[in-house]
């Protein structure tokens, strides 16, 4: 029989959210009965970006979820979400009312792959590493809170924050704490090329063409020592393809055994309805979201009207359907639905599409209208259905009369430089969360040093409503300085959000685990899968 399996959303946030990717092979065949996911995602390296797996650089979904593979971190998430458990770690807590100062005492006898061992020293050194390196495309920003890291004894390490933050031990559970050998890694230089020596689960070897990889070997670490336990007892490969078309017959065929990011809707669609019955398809809660931000500084989204204008033009719902049918939803916030503190700000500020609304909000700015720019997206990032929904958006907006749109795709590479550099008014994103609470759809886009390098700051929401709402241990406690926050956003328009996405994983039926590949935030945990007896 044809399954296809319904995962029930887990209440996130009350319990406790993109592969990169490669043009790989089409098939090939597999090794020593190794279990073989299939990818959209590609992993390159660049004079942009020469070291792609250096976790003091890294910081898209793709890249860490090799690392999550890889790397060890003090911390990590439930597989089906909640709150950090110990992992490289035996246990870990405040140690304070004001949650300024977390302390985790290690797990005896830790190891990185290499035999050597792994003591407080060098769980500080990976810490202050990222932080000294700063890399501005990197995740330093995650640990910016940290005002000092102190060691006691070989098994103890101390952070000193410099605000308290409840969501610390969130932060500790991601790829930007993944403790590395200082043996392997220079304390100020990143690392270039695709190696990785960590603690982690598994080891990794990287078949690579022309700089850009067409395997990744995951391998079993002898040494590994922690809260995970790998299901397999065989390799797992994770192989690139350069269509999700390419991916979906290498699956029919066998030649692999699971395939996740990304497929299209029309393959959800398809392989939910085929009679094959060594197919399988899940569905899983998600909390990827797509927005367009904006450069507040270019004289075209520098006027708040003009931003408002596309906010209230914007038809989420027409987008959706006609692009991704059932695997997107309108999102109307900054913060996804089914995260605690969600509110539906934008809606609430603009209703429905109105031409007549958006034509007063320029008219009173004194904005001659129509309004021309440019909408940039990237062609190779996020699916194959990005560059049809920038076609939407600017038939939408060049509709109303009131805009004069074009859009232009860009690699990613170039595109996110490009991002940074501040070249871009306006442009198109998308966000896998560093971790399933309201503070990682909130910070990185709004408060210093942003994931964006944007110049919007309001003083309100980073020096009060964002340390407001972290000192709350209660997650539920902190929803309304998370609402204000939203409603600022809406006002302001910053970046405008627009679906929020669910996510399908398709594999052969003799692959159990299945249901547990991919969590709510997109990371995938390939120590969940192993190889059983099809039906």
């Amino acid at each position: 029989m044809n399954r296809k399996t319904l995962v029930l959303p887990a209440m996130i946030g009350l319990l406790a959210p993109v592969l990169a990717a490669c043009g790989g092979s089409d098939g090939g065949g597999k090794d020593d009965n190794a279990i073989v996911v299939g990818t959209t995602d590609e992993f390159s390296a660049s004079g942009d970006a020469p070291a792609p797996f250096d976790p003091a650089h890294a910081y898209d979904a793709s890249t860490w979820n090799v690392l999550r593979q890889t790397l060890q971190t003090l911390m990590h998430l439930p597989r089906g979400g909640g709150e950090p458990e110990p992992e490289a770690a035996e246990q870990c807590g405040f140690t304070d009312n004001g949650n300024e100062r977390f302390e985790c005492t290690l797990r005896g006898g830790l190891k990185f792959s290499d035999g050597s061992d792994l003591t407080a020293e060098d769980v500080k050194f990976s810490i202050e590493r990222v932080l000294g390196i700063k890399d501005k495309n990197g995740p330093a920003g995650l640990l910016a809170n940290i005002d000092t890291v102190e060691t006691s004894g070989e098994d103890k390490v101390i952070f000193h924050l410099k605000s308290g933050d409840a969501t610390f031990p969130y932060k500790l559970a991601t790829p930007a704490a993944g403790i590395v050998n200082p043996d392997a890694y220079a304390p100020k230089k990143l690392r270039s090329g695709f190696e990785v020596d960590g603690s982690g689960p598994y080891t990794l070897e990287a078949d690579a063409e022309s700089n850009t990889l067409t395997k990744i070997t995951f391998t079993k670490n002898p040494h590994y020592k922690g809260h995970l336990t790998p299901k397999s007892s065989h390799k797992i490969e994770l192989r690139p393809f350069t269509d999700p078309d390419a991916m979906g017959k290498s699956l029919k065929r066998g030649d692999i055994d699971l395939m996740a990011r990304t497929m299209t809707p029309e393959q959800v669609k398809s392989l939910s309805e085929d009679s094959d019955d060594q197919l399988e398809v899940v569905e899983m809660p998600g909390l990827e979201m797509r927005y367009l931000g904006f450069d507040t500084d270019a004289p075209v989204a520098k006027s708040r009207a003009v931003r408002q204008a596309m906010a209230q033009l914007v038809d989420r719902a027409e987008l959706t359907s006609k692009v991704y049918g059932n695997a997107a939803e309108p999102l109307f916030s900054l913060v996804p639905a089914t995260i605690t503190g969600h509110t539906n700000s934008f809606f609430n500020e603009y209703g429905e599409p109105s031409t007549a609304k958006a034509r007063a909000l320029l008219r009173d700015a004194g904005v001659k209208t129509p309004v021309k720019l440019t909408l940039n997206y990237t062609n190779d990032h996020y699916g194959a259905g990005t560059k049809k929904e920038f076609e939407i958006l600017r038939r939408q907006l060049n509709s109303s009369g009131l805009f004069d749109v074009d859009i232009k795709g860009t690699d990613w590479l170039k595109f996110r430089a490009n991002e940074l550099d501040g070249e871009y008014a306006v442009y198109g994103m998308g966000w896998f969360p560093d971790f399933p609470d309201a503070d990682n759809f909130i910070a990185p886009f709004l408060d210093k040093d942003n994931f964006l390098a944007s110049p919007y700051a309001n003083s309100t929401i980073r020096n009060t409503l964002i340390p407001a709402s972290r000192q709350e241990t209660d997650r539920l406690s902190a929803s309304e300085p998370i609402e204000d926050v939203q409603d600022i956003v809406a006002r302001d328009v910053p970046v405008l959000p627009l679906w929020q996405g669910k996510q399908y994983v398709a594999a052969r039926d003799d692959i159990t685990g299945v249901e547990w590949a991919l969590n709510s935030s997109s990371n995938m945990q390939l120590w969940e899968l192993s190889r059983g007896v099809g039906e």
